[in-house]
């Protein structure tokens, strides 16, 4: 490019100087009166004057034509989006005429407008739009700004007769496909995308970009011309588009730049301008996205009706009709009532819709004409509807199918049918939940966790979960899964435990709809006890047979055990895509496991026998015979084999054979066997700042300790135990790792210089916008002498650290440690006494208390 000229530089600095004179007035007006189509024209106006301006300036009007495209084409712009221009070129750009395009776009860069620019012959053109949908859909809104006006109009006609509707039609449709599943198919996070997410604008641009291509108009009110769309559909249609609209600009004022998510960071300021404030029921917050979530949602049901309505039109030739039964039909593959009243007339076809399409795998969905007829009828299902016997069955009998569940739910809640049928589940559709393990909204995950449940019974999928795929075949009634599944959350939001609320409101419904009494316990109790089992595994030193035992007697039978396991797997991989891990996976199973050998019988006698005999089996696959380690075994004491896993004890009983007495800290590290993270064992003898120098090298590491098992030896070693996940993406070589951790972390060991001081790393975008108030539980242990430290706060570097100095500040012994971060919340367990093993009196534990505030 050449390089600008003074004058060049007064042009850019005039314009630049205009622009942000005028956006600036512009945006005060909005603020004032909040006009969001007025706004979106302004701009485009704005800018068609100062590129128009500009291109005079230049002189390129005999040569080349200036088109607007894409958004701005359609004569929309938002405060801060791309500005989309083609400069068509009549024939090959002489030299001049390239210097003067290449200083035009210079200035218009200089200016400040974020150009999105290409200079292409017509033919070029039609290369392009040929090989990139994206490219064509930009022609499809071209709209002339200046130049060669022959020239535009026969770039008009060409690009029109060029066009190939079916092909740009199921390019759009798969692109759509796309796009949905970058975003797993939901708009129902806690940070969507008003432009790209499912039900948002880009899905109403779609219908328009395909309808612009049948000749059948280029907004909403020239499909209801055209008998495409209701009026009515149209005037709740354009309502939603605003508030999507309204939604954008605003954010991107907010932001001060391009920005299309909705961002913890603005949430609440965005609430403020709308005039929202929060009520006992909700925050303000949760109502700015309940309003996003209901717009999205009713741009997705259109989206859907439209595009079927449009493919009708692009192949009118396909044109079957099945009978399914008496009162359904198939017409192109997709399910409709013979009688466009039935649903009107008869009510309950509604539910019967639902279950005929489950029933019949064969139909892609459900058609256009009954999507409609959904939407007019679902307020007929009201009290009287849900006490109808025949009703009530139909639901069942979704939830009995042996296929198709997960699917038929997920539309019932997509067409506002769910939540009528099921109030309580209708007050949590759209609602947010104020925790960051949890990335969707409470009814999103709900569905999410059923979806969970039903891959256990997918054959194709057992590989991913072989212990639950078989107790999920096992069980005898899964239909009582999916219940407990669709009420564990589904108090979440009305104040109190939701556990217990929701457990009132399943055992209400099982028993409206007659189920045994059996089964309306069963699905009440795994209501209420949801979160025992995770919370259990997760907080719980698992080793120790004592706490194993506690939760046999809370579960009480086997049936409620195996339903238990399969909802929390189902529940905390349906939290995000980030929450579940091989690590926790693990504890679950071993937690399972450990139990059900106690409701079949075993005792803890037998329980430390069998454990200290597969340590023994695996010892001898490595040649490792009793004599050469029961010196060492004396040294542990029995206290060791309750609190450690075979596995461990067998791979600790190897490496540490020889170094019975050592003087010198005995650092190994392996990959977990779990699968996730890296095992690491420290033998040293014993000192009051081991656990602060550990957390402190693995903190500045970048690498999470996630449980500890601290022990001492009846000789006076400290024989500690860590397993350590990295959260980040870094490629490494795990080889060169290990050596580096026991290499630097026996330095660190030995060092006579203080500990290290916490990491002082910053706190993530997200966990300041949503601050976590520290809970710090202190409770003594009944059946030993240890106390439970329990700590729930913000996540964030170096927090284990942080602890770990303030234990050892006030003579704090450590035996195990769990530490579970979830999104932006960390729940940290500690078993601690004093230094000789006794309880600590309460005078130490309100001092630790207080430290623990300060530091947190």
């Amino acid at each position: 490019m050449q390089p600008a000229t003074r004058a060049d530089n007064n042009l850019a600095r005039h314009w630049r100087l205009e622009l942000q004179t005028e956006q600036k007035a512009l945006q005060q007006a909005f603020m004032q009166k909040p006009n969001v189509s007025h706004l979106l024209q302004a701009q485009a106006t704005l800018t068609d004057r100062i590129l128009r301006a500009l291109w005079q300036t230049f002189e390129l009007d005999n040569e080349a034509t200036l088109i607007a495209v894409g958004g701005y084409g359609r004569g929309e712009l938002f405060p801060y989006s791309d500005v989309d221009i083609l400069i068509l070129l009549g024939n090959e750009a002489s030299p001049e005429t390239n210097r003067k395009i290449e200083e035009l776009i210079g200035v218009l860069w200089d200016t400040g407008l974020a150009i999105g620019h290409s200079v292409r012959t017509l033919q070029e053109c039609l290369i392009e739009a040929q090989s990139d949908v994206t490219v064509q859909t930009n022609l499809l809104e071209a709209r002339y700004l200046d130049g060669h006006q022959a020239l535009y109009a026969n770039f008009l006609q060409t690009v029109a007769s060029s066009m190939n509707v079916a092909k740009f039609f199921e390019a759009k449709i798969e692109e759509q496909h796309q796009r949905h599943a970058r975003f797993n198919d939901t708009a129902y996070n806690l940070e969507p995308n008003i432009k790209e997410s499912p039900g948002g604008l880009r899905d109403l641009q779609n219908i328009i970009w395909i309808a612009r291509a049948l000749h059948l108009g280029s907004n909403w009110r020239e499909l209801v011309k055209n008998r495409i769309l209701s009026k009515h559909a149209a005037q709740q249609l354009r309502r939603h588009e605003r508030n999507l609209q309204m939604l954008r600009t605003r954010l991107h004022y907010l932001a001060n730049r391009r920005e299309d998510r909705l961002l913890f960071d603005f949430q609440n300021e965005l609430a403020a301008q709308l005039g929202l404030t929060t009520t006992s029921r909700r925050r303000a917050s949760e109502q700015l996205m309940f309003r996003f979530y209901q717009s999205a949602k009713f741009v997705g049901l259109i989206n859907e009706i439209l595009l079927q309505v449009l493919r009708e039109r692009i192949y009118p030739e396909q044109h079957t009709v099945v009978s399914i039964t008496n009162r359904f039909e198939a017409v192109n593959g997709l399910l409709e009532t013979k009688s466009p009243t039935l649903l009107y007339d008869e009510p309950s076809a509604i539910l019967e819709s639902f279950l005929v399409l489950q029933q019949h795998p064969e139909l892609k969905g459900m058609g256009a004409e009954l999507l409609r007829a959904l939407h007019r009828t679902k307020h007929e299902i009201t009290p009287q509807f849900r006490s109808n016997p025949k009703n009530k069955a139909l639901f069942i009998q979704i939830l009995q199918q042996s296929r198709g569940i997960t699917h038929t739910l997920k539309r019932m809640n997509r067409y506002g049918i769910l939540g009528r049928y099921i109030p309580a589940f209708g007050r949590v559709s759209g609602q947010m939940q104020h925790d960051l393990f949890h990335v969707y909204t409470v009814d999103e995950h709900i569905l999410n966790v059923l979806a969970n449940l039903r891959r256990f019974a997918r054959a194709e999928c057992a590989h991913e979960f072989p212990l639950c795929s078989r107790l999920f075949q096992e069980f005898p009634k899964p239909y009582l899964l999916y219940l407990g599944a669709l009420f564990h959350d589904i108090a979440k939001g009305r104040g109190g435990d939701h556990s217990t609320l929701g457990t009132i409101d399943a055992r209400r419904f099982c028993k409206q709809h007659q189920l045994p009494a059996e089964d309306t316990e069963l699905v009440a109790w795994l209501v209420e006890a949801h979160l025992v089992m995770s919370s259990t595994a997760q907080k719980s030193d698992l080793s120790d047979p004592a706490v194993v035992e506690k939760f046999a007697q809370y579960v009480s039978t086997e049936q409620r055990l195996i339903a238990l396991y399969l909802l929390t797997v189902a529940d905390i991989r349906g939290t995000s895509p980030k929450i579940w891990n091989a690590w926790k996976g693990s504890l679950l199973e071993n937690l399972f496991r450990a139990t059900q050998r106690i409701l079949r019988g075993s005792n803890l006698n037998e329980e430390l026998n069998a454990r200290q005999q597969q340590a023994k089996e695996i010892l001898s696959y490595y040649g490792v015979v009793e004599q050469a380690y029961q010196p060492l075994w004396q040294q542990m004491g029995p206290a060791y084999f309750m609190r450690h896993e075979a596995q461990l004890i067998a791979w600790n009983t190897r490496l540490l054979l020889t170094h019975i007495n050592t003087q010198t800290p005995i650092v190994r590290a392996r990959l977990s066997p779990a699968g996730d993270g890296i095992q690491t064992m420290i033998y040293m003898p014993d000192q009051a700042d081991i656990f602060v120098r550990i957390c402190s090298f693995f903190g500045r590491l970048g690498y999470n300790i996630v449980e500890a098992k601290v022990y001492t030896t009846q000789n006076g070693y400290a024989l500690d135990n860590f397993l350590v996940l990295d959260q980040s993406d870094r490629k490494i070589t795990y080889r060169d790792l290990l050596s580096f951790i026991e290499y630097e972390l026996t330095q660190k060991l030995i060092s006579q210089a203080p500990p290290d001081a916490p990491v002082q790393g910053r706190i993530s975008r997200q966990v300041k916008h949503m601050p976590i108030k520290p809970e710090i539980t202190i409770k003594q242990e009944t059946e030993s002498q240890y106390t439970l430290l329990d700590i729930a706060t913000n996540d964030r570097p170096g927090l284990l650290s942080r602890i770990a100095h303030v234990l050892q500040q006030h003579h704090i012994r450590l035996h195990t440690a769990k530490i579970n971060t979830l999104g932006n919340r960390a729940e940290d367990t500690f078993l601690i006494s004093d230094q000789s093993g006794q309880r600590l009196n309460q005078n130490t534990l309100s001092q630790l208390e207080v430290s623990l505030h300060t530091q947190l």
